[in-house]
């Protein structure tokens, strides 16, 4: 398949608000793509690169190219230069990395430059998400949308599912199983904005713990266990600890989810960001458990004595895990058989803020007569956290693209410090409406004093309302934080940038919080 052709999909897609649109876009470009391509072109359409990381940006990229005057570049092709590219290393690599680059580009025509600028620098946000381009598939091979979406859940890979059942037809489906030692997609939640409003919308429920730690997926057949995190990669080999408790469960058979964490001295979580720098330490894995241990917490089970499980109510399937996991392995929870009563929701709301004081981010309300939706965020699931914000101010905007092309979209935020300046805390595009990019970009532009193409530089007047889930430490930013899940609450032309937060109000705590 031809660059091009993808690329103008990845147009089209981004041009169009209609879910049914976009899917009928996928299912064509599906239809008339070999098997073999499929899993390439759905990470493309997802703006992932199979290589991952290949030390592409824009210092690279910025050097304009006169585009080819016709598409000659192919998908695969295109894989195997940039296969090339993340293969470079040593010295002279960075020459090479810069002229393999620009020979790309100069056998792309104009939309296959674009496409694969966006690409390269992961700003591919055309909305052809995963669960847009699973019904594509499903369209484009004459397969239920509910029967590719189940295959998937149980297999774990979108493109693995899709090369099937697009090769070999709706039957092909039939061979994806719940097995134990095959990682399946967690069960996801939405959010609520109370504790009252989740036990409304949920009826009868359990009230649990939502721990900041890293989701973990174990699973025992035998002496085998194996560790997967959320993204389904396998962690056994760093987690010696968390196989040791599987290992000592009664069960030989079952799939556990839950999250690992670390606790302080005095029993209380550490800071998300050095749990998973535990969790994705690789050297010297005996001494990193040693200094900073970490323990599994359990909420699920997907499998127990050979039993497929995920059909069943979720009272069910905890009555099967409470026989399997001592109670110190599982998540603390309350359960709420009448919503409607007074005493009940009173303990629910004071369970939440006693997650909350022991330092916990929230809590978990699901429903409890839901089956588990493996790879869905289900209405089921609904978390409710305390969600803080800042007032912040606009010190630059990059220029969107997609449906986004000519608008200024993602804002670098800025707080104030002691010298009257301003410092970097992060970037965020989340949040904004249609009418609010609209207005920003139109103020925005009042406010410049710099545009080099990609970024709009302005002055720091515009103040903005940020919401965001918690601070971590980062060394890409002056400030030596920046913002988790920063988005846009909404713009605040009425406050002065004088009257921002600081920074030092920041790291002493935060200056407002609200439930969201």
């Amino acid at each position: 398949m031809l660059l091009a052709r993808l690329a103008d999909v990845s147009e089209q897609v981004a041009a169009t608000a209609a879910r049914s649109r976009k899917i009928g876009v996928l299912a064509d470009l599906f239809g008339g793509t070999p098997p073999e391509e499929v899993p390439l072109v759905i990470a493309y359409l997802a703006g992932r690169l199979p290589q991952g990381r290949i030390g592409i940006g824009w210092s690279t990229l910025r050097h304009q190219v006169p585009p080819a005057d016709r598409a000659t570049l192919t998908v695969t092709g295109t894989d195997d230069a940039l296969t090339a590219l993340a293969r470079l290393a040593g010295p002279g690599s960075q020459a090479a990395r810069q002229r393999q680059v620009r020979d790309l580009m100069a056998a792309a025509t104009a939309p296959e430059q674009r496409f694969l600028l966006r690409l390269l620098t992961g700003e591919v946000r055309q909305g052809a998400l995963d669960a847009i381009a699973l019904e594509g598939v499903a369209a484009a091979a004459g397969a239920p949308a509910a029967d590719v979406r189940r295959a998937v859940m149980l297999d774990g890979s979108l493109p693995r599912v899709a090369q099937a059942v697009l090769a070999e037809g709706p039957a092909a489906l039939q061979r994806f199983r719940l097995r134990v030692g095959t990682p399946v997609q967690p069960m996801l939640a939405h959010t609520a904005k109370s504790v009252a409003d989740a036990l409304a919308t949920l009826g009868p429920c359990a009230v649990e713990e939502k721990l900041d730690g890293i989701r973990v997926q174990v699973h025992r057949s035998g002496d085998d266990i194996r560790i997967y995190t959320r993204s389904l990669d396998d962690i056994t080999d760093r987690l010696p600890e968390v196989g040791e408790a599987a290992r000592r469960l009664e069960g030989d058979a079952f799939i556990l989810d839950g999250e690992v964490i670390a606790l302080d001295a005095e029993g209380r979580p550490v800071a998300f960001q050095d749990t998973a720098s535990r969790v994705g330490s690789r050297v010297d894995v005996a001494a990193a458990a040693a200094a900073r241990p970490v323990s599994p917490v359990f909420f699920d089970v997907l499998a127990a004595d050979g039993a497929v499980l995920l059909d069943l109510p979720g009272h069910e399937r905890h009555r099967a895990l409470a026989r399997l996991v001592p109670e110190p392995l599982r998540v603390r929870r309350t359960v709420v058989t009448d919503p409607a009563d007074p005493a009940q929701r009173e303990r629910a709301e004071t369970f939440f803020a006693d997650t909350l004081r022991r330092g916990h981010e929230g809590v978990l309300v699901k429903a409890l007569d839901a089956a588990y939706s493996a790879g869905r965020r289900g209405r089921s699931w609904l978390k409710v956290k305390p969600v803080h914000t800042l007032d912040l101010v606009v010190l630059a905007a990059e220029w969107g693209h997609g449906r986004r092309t000519g608008l200024l979209s993602n804002l670098h935020l800025g707080a104030r410090t002691a010298d009257g300046g301003f410092v970097m805390l992060g970037k965020t595009f989340k949040g904004l409406t249609d009418t609010m990019l609209a207005w920003q970009t139109d103020r925005l532009r009042e406010l410049a004093v710099g545009d080099d193409g990609f970024t709009v530089h302005v002055r720091p007047e515009l103040v903005v309302e940020i919401a965001y889930d918690g601070l971590q430490r980062s060394t890409r930013y002056p400030a030596g934080i920046t913002l988790r899940f920063a988005r846009v609450v909404r713009h605040r032309p009425d406050k002065p940038a004088d009257q921002a937060d600081t920074v030092e109000q920041i790291l002493a705590g935060t200056p407002h919080s609200r439930i969201v």
